[in-house]
């Protein structure tokens, strides 16, 4: 039985966790849920899997929660705030820690999980892009086992060689290849992306996502990010890793030989695959998703990126390449740019304007502690706030 806490359970991923969780209730227990503010969610969470704890960041909705908890006669306790999240990130009875909270406001309890020598699934791909030195040191020290739940990265982890430890070379690897669907606006004429709206950014044509990384995928910088990702988890330069857009979603990423062999791993666009697979690691198991039909699918397309339509890709690469708080500076400015072209204020082609507005405006520093990171974060906030009362 393996105990485990899953941060940010309302979400696209804690739900799909939950789902391989229900399907085999004999390997695994779930020890704590926790969410934002979604206390309706949530609390049918908590009637389905009982969790010792259950943990909302928003007081007002922790109230409500801990009231109806009460109303029903459940033994949950309900906390908030974000020494709880901490708390139930680090937990004794706690074997894994599913960290599926997006944005910066997964980094604490995440860090704190891997502090304490938790096993780390990772969907939470802004704690290896904002303190990518911290975090993998905090691995490092406390020997905590980390498995990347982004369908790129865990399709590298099955690619790479058994017990990869993380020397290309050595491995005889030449090159990661991550793929990226393109997103909706992949054939857009460009003159048509000034009136794209929300809504449209939103509709993935391949996976069900959450509206945040739904935009960022339109935008692509969620592939951005996860070449800075691929760059923690794999000891991978920026030089190393090549962005192949791949409209199907079935190779989910390859890994290229020097010996010319190329390992894909394959499967539907289905995050459920990704996560039985880390929960079950090194076995496997049922997860409930559609076997692959290769007949269906036909063919398989692959296309380089284009650098004009997706400014915000060649953003991540240069970010990646000046190291230090640049990767945090980005990830900050992107999530305050996203956050207002989903509230309608900035254009969909003036997310990356503010982005390399901040860039260019504040200094890169080394990242010696979490608060370089945090430092770098707010100050990226704040100009990117700036930048788009300009805009407006």
């Amino acid at each position: 039985m393996q105990h485990i806490t899953i941060l940010g359970s309302t979400g696209s991923i804690g739900t799909s966790t939950l789902d391989v969780v229900a399907r085999h209730p004999d390997k695994f227990g779930v020890v704590a849920l926790t969410a934002n503010s979604q206390v309706d969610l949530l609390f049918r969470q908590c009637q389905q899997f009982k969790p010792r704890y259950a943990v909302l960041l928003d007081e007002a909705a922790a109230g409500q929660l801990r009231q109806r908890v009460r109303e029903a006669g459940m033994g949950t306790e309900v906390l908030s705030g974000m020494a709880a999240l901490e708390q139930v990130a680090v937990l004794p009875e706690v074997d894994a820690v599913m960290a599926a909270i997006v944005g910066a406001a997964g980094l604490r309890p995440t860090l704190a999980a891997a502090r304490a020598g938790k096993k780390i699934l990772l969907a939470n791909k802004e704690i290896l892009v904002m303190a990518g030195s911290v975090f993998m040191d905090a691995i490092r020290a406390s020997g905590s086992i980390l498995l990347p739940i982004d369908s790129e990265h865990n399709a590298i982890f099955q690619a790479l060689p058994c017990g990869y430890d993380g020397n290309l070379a050595a491995n005889g690897v030449r090159r990661i290849l991550l793929t990226a669907s393109g997103g909706p606006f992949r054939n857009t004429p460009l003159d048509e992306l000034q009136n794209v709206t929300p809504e449209q950014a939103c509709a993935h044509p391949n996976w069900v996502m959450g509206r945040k990384i739904s935009v960022d995928s339109a935008s692509m910088m969620n592939k951005g990010l996860e070449v800075i990702e691929a760059h923690w988890l794999f000891n991978a330069s920026a030089d190393d890793i090549q962005v192949v857009i791949h409209p199907q979603s079935v190779i989910h990423s390859l890994v290229e030989y020097v010996d010319g062999s190329v390992l894909a791993q394959l499967g539907n666009p289905d995050m459920r695959t990704p996560i039985a697979y880390a929960l079950a690691y090194p076995q496997r198991m049922e997860a409930g998703v559609e076997p692959l039909d290769l007949f269906k699918v036909a063919t398989l397309d692959f296309v380089a990126p284009d650098f004009e339509r997706f400014p915000c890709l060649a953003l991540a690469y240069q970010a990646l390449r000046a190291a230090g708080t640049a990767p945090a500076l980005l990830n900050a400015a992107n999530e305050v740019a996203v956050a207002a072209f989903l509230d309608k204020q900035i254009s969909f082609l003036a997310i990356p304007r503010v982005i390399e507005a901040v860039l260019n405006a504040l200094p890169v520093d080394a990242v010696e502690c979490l608060e370089d990171v945090l430092g770098a974060d707010a100050q990226a906030r704040g100009a990117a706030q700036q930048q788009i009362r300009k805009i407006k």
